[in-house]
């Protein structure tokens, strides 16, 4: 009862749906990922997060100590084999074994600029992180969800369906992710692994700075844009509300069934067929 007030407290609704379950998110020390780890400990989860930069020392002295002693976070950038696949060793011999791992991390390069302005080291960058940072993360998971099952959640982004303007690196590395998605979800069904991809158009710290580097007039036409593309609201939805509440629903025994799919919780931008 005491976690269940606290949990309403951090604005988490719970209804312990992850019992027991054992969780790596990638990315998990801000943003969306940050949103996860809270809502999947409430949940009844341990969770174990991978940062590269910044740590969760934050979001842990935020916690209940009871969700706090269910949670750590492990330095890992997910763009280096050695340090995924000793990270995700780490981890699940920290909880004992495997059963969901979303790939939370990603970069997406400020201001946007034109196609033929990007830089070969920035387009590299992207790429590392959020697409070979996508490969490697669930080849590390594979070994240890082979015997058993398990759930693959990738993060990836409408970008990579109809393209971002202004950020065709951007877009194109979260394509590889929705691609590589589909084939693992295919070649992986036979081990009852699902893998999906997510596709969230959510406020993060992210947005956030991408907005603060528009003009005046390119802010205005940012908004007017949201209004006529989000049927739900004309806006970026709210990571605890709108993200947080169908992320625990996938991690669940609910989403046994489901594979290969784009995801989209963007308030029906990306209207997926």
């Amino acid at each position: 009862m005491v976690a269940e007030l606290r949990a309403k407290e951090l604005n988490v609704i719970t209804s312990n749906r992850l019992a027991g379950r054992r969780i790596i998110v990638t990315g998990g020390a801000s943003g969306l990922g940050a949103a996860l780890v809270r809502s999947y400990v409430a949940e009844g989860a341990h969770v174990v997060s991978f940062y590269r930069r910044q740590s969760g020392d934050a979001l842990l002295k935020s916690l209940p100590p009871d969700f706090a002693e269910r949670v750590h976070f492990v330095a890992c950038d997910i763009s280096q084999k050695d340090q995924v696949d000793a990270a995700t060793s780490a981890a699940i011999d920290r909880m004992g074994g495997l059963d969901v791992l979303v790939n939370s991390a990603g970069i997406a390069p400020n201001p946007p600029g034109p196609a033929e302005h990007i830089e070969l080291g920035t387009w590299e960058e992207v790429f590392a992180v959020n697409a070979r940072g996508t490969f490697l993360t669930n080849v590390a998971v594979f070994p240890y969800m082979r015997d058993r099952g398990g759930r693959i959640l990738n993060i990836a982004s409408g970008a990579g369906v109809f393209g971002f303007e202004g950020k065709a690196h951007y877009s194109a590395s979260k394509g590889a992710v929705i691609a590589w998605t589909r084939c693992v979800a295919k070649e992986w069904a036979k081990y009852r692994i699902t893998v999906n991809a997510i596709l969230p158009c959510i406020i993060t710290p992210l947005a956030l700075q991408t907005r603060s580097c528009f003009s005046p007039d390119e802010l205005k036409a940012h908004h007017e844009y949201l209004r006529r593309t989000i049927p739900l609201g004309g806006d970026l939805g709210d990571a605890e509300r709108d993200f947080v509440p169908y992320m625990v629903f996938l991690a669940s025994d609910g989403a046994n069934f489901v594979t290969g799919q784009m995801i989209s919780i963007d308030g029906g931008m990306t209207m997926v067929r």
